[in-house]
């Protein structure tokens, strides 16, 4: 499947403009898809005129990553909807999660009529069975795809500590070693991933770096300034 826009319904009236308003159409397309492939396959449903920290409005077989309607979606949505990556869809990709199962997973994009992302429908298909085979189900494995890290989380918070410590490997020093150079790629790293559209991540960021909330915000100042110089972030 491609990008979804929604028909019929959503163009001849305007008003149309969350997955829930048309919520039971996505959750029997969750059902079907399900039914289709079996247990080990989740289909969630995101709707994001939702806060942030609960836009799965729809979910089948969340065992596979442990999630439930009213948790938050990923890292992945997140930088999305930051604006920070493109809302191209994304098929056949290879994740894994906390558990250490490997998933092959698609996300697809809904728009409504003026185009606008509005929400996601992603499917999560659990082939780590399949890999311990992978010499007779080699077809079916994906092996020769290399992983996106992708954070599937039950708590928002979760999702910010998983952000703040891939930030931190990216710079490679603990906070108390940072420089204030260090700390100013931190914020702007953290930015990058959409994490300050996490309800209080600042307040949890300036524990984390030990700086105020004025310096928190001049820094974010001075991130953007030096993005917007020739060259950037190294």
């Amino acid at each position: 499947m491609c990008a979804i826009r929604l028909k019929g319904k959503l163009e001849s009236d305007p008003k149309v403009e969350s997955i829930s308003q048309e919520l039971l159409f996505f959750t029997e397309m969750a059902k079907g898809i399900t039914a289709q492939f079996g247990d080990n396959c989740e289909v969630v449903v995101h709707d994001w005129s939702k806060p942030v920290d609960s836009t799965i409005v729809a979910i089948e077989n969340g065992h596979v990553t442990g999630r439930k309607v009213g948790d938050p979606g990923t890292n992945l949505g997140l930088e999305i909807m930051r604006g920070t990556s493109e809302g191209d869809n994304r098929h056949n990709y290879v994740t894994q999660t906390k558990d250490g199962r490997i998933l092959r997973s698609t996300s697809m994009y809904v728009k409504n009529n003026a185009g606008t992302i509005i929400g996601a429908m992603c499917i999560n298909f659990d082939i780590t069975d399949l890999m311990v085979a992978e010499k007779t189900l080699q077809s079916l494995t994906a092996s020769g795809l290399q992983p996106i890290r992708e954070s599937f989380v039950s708590n928002v918070n979760d999702l910010l500590d998983t952000l703040i410590q891939e930030a931190q490997e990216t710079v490679g020093k603990p906070p108390a070693a940072m420089t204030k150079d260090d700390k100013i790629k931190i914020i702007h790293l953290l930015d990058q991933k959409g994490a300050f559209l996490i309800k209080k991540s600042g307040e949890k960021i300036c524990s984390y770096l030990s700086i105020s909330k004025f310096t928190l915000y001049s820094y974010l100042e001075e991130s953007k300034v030096a993005e917007n110089e020739e060259g950037g972030f190294e």
